[in-house]
C-alpha cells in the first residue's frame, strides 16, 4: 500500500496557533468486542471523570471550554454543535455509561476521558487519497454515522477529509460512516487533539496510553506523530 499524506491546513495554525494533533497510527490489529477486563477500564475511567469534575459545570471545565471558544471563533454555537468531548463528559458526568462498542472504539473513549481530550478514531483499510484537517469550501460531501443521506459541510467550517469525502464536520463534532471502526478494522489512525491548557507532554502521554492499550488488546504495530504549527505534514 503506498503512503498516506496526512496535513494540517496553515489558516488551521493561523486561527489556532497552540493547536496540536497527535496521531496514532496502528496496522495489522485485530479488533474484538470489548473483552470483560477492557469493560472493567472503561468504567473506572467513567468513574474517575465524575470523581474529577464532581461539583463543577461541565461547560466551563477548562479542556471543555477551550472547545467551546474555539467552536464560537469558528462561528459555531457550542450549545447547538457539542464537542466530542464535551458531548461524551455530559454523559459519563449525569450517570450514564458509554455503550462497549468493540474494542477499538472503547479504547478511544478510555483515553477521552483520562485525559478529557476529544479522542477520534478513523479505519483507513479502504483511505487511498490523501487526509487533511482544512476548511471547508462547501462542495464535500459528508454521511453522518446512521444514514444514507449525504450533506454538505458550511464553506469555512473546519473538517477533517480524505480528498472531498468528509470524515468528521466541525473539526471535532460528529464523524461519518466513511472510516467507521468496524471489528473488521484491520488499519487505524487516532487523532488525540489538544488545545491550551493541554500540553504537547499529554499529548505525548496520550498517545503511549493508547497505543499500549492498542497492543495489549489487538495486537499489530503502533508508530506515534505529532502535529502541530512547527510540523503540519506527515506521511506513514
Amino acid at each position: 500500500m503506498a503512503d498516506i499524506t496526512y496535513s494540517i491546513d496553515s489558516k488551521i495554525f493561523d486561527l489556532f496557533p497552540d493547536f496540536i494533533r497527535g496521531v496514532l497510527v496502528a496496522r495489522d490489529v485485530v479488533n474484538q468486542p470489548s473483552p470483560e477486563e477492557l469493560i472493567v477500564i472503561l468504567r473506572e475511567e467513567e468513574e474517575e471523570m465524575r470523581r474529577r469534575v464532581a461539583g463543577q459545570e461541565i461547560a466551563v471545565h477548562p479542556r471543555v471550554n477551550s472547545w467551546r471558544e474555539a467552536f464560537r471563533k469558528m462561528g459555531v454555537k457550542p450549545s447547538e454543535y457539542r464537542s466530542s468531548i464535551e458531548a461524551m463528559a455530559r454523559r459519563v458526568a449525569n450517570g450514564h455509561q458509554l455503550p462497549a462498542i468493540n474494542a477499538l472504539v472503547d479504547i478511544g473513549n478510555i483515553i477521552s476521558l483520562r485525559y478529557l481530550i476529544p479522542t477520534g478514531g478513523h479505519a483507513l483499510d479502504h483511505v487511498r487519497e490523501p487526509i487533511c484537517l482544512r476548511p471547508a469550501t462547501g462542495n464535500e460531501v459528508f454521511v453522518r454515522f446512521g444514514t444514507d443521506q449525504p450533506e454538505n459541510p458550511d464553506p469555512g467550517e473546519i473538517i477533517f477529509t480524505e480528498g472531498d469525502a468528509v470524515l468528521t464536520r466541525r473539526w471535532v463534532w460528529r464523524q461519518s460512516n466513511h472510516t467507521l471502526t468496524e471489528l473488521e478494522t484491520r488499519f487505524i489512525e487516532f487523532n488525540l487533539d489538544g488545545l491550551p491548557p493541554v500540553s504537547v507532554m499529554e499529548i505525548n502521554q496520550a498517545g503511549e496510553d493508547l497505543a499500549g492499550l492498542v497492543q495489549r488488546f489487538c495486537g499489530g504495530s503502533a508508530s506515534f506523530y505529532m502535529l502541530s504549527r512547527f510540523n503540519q505534514m506527515i506521511k506513514f
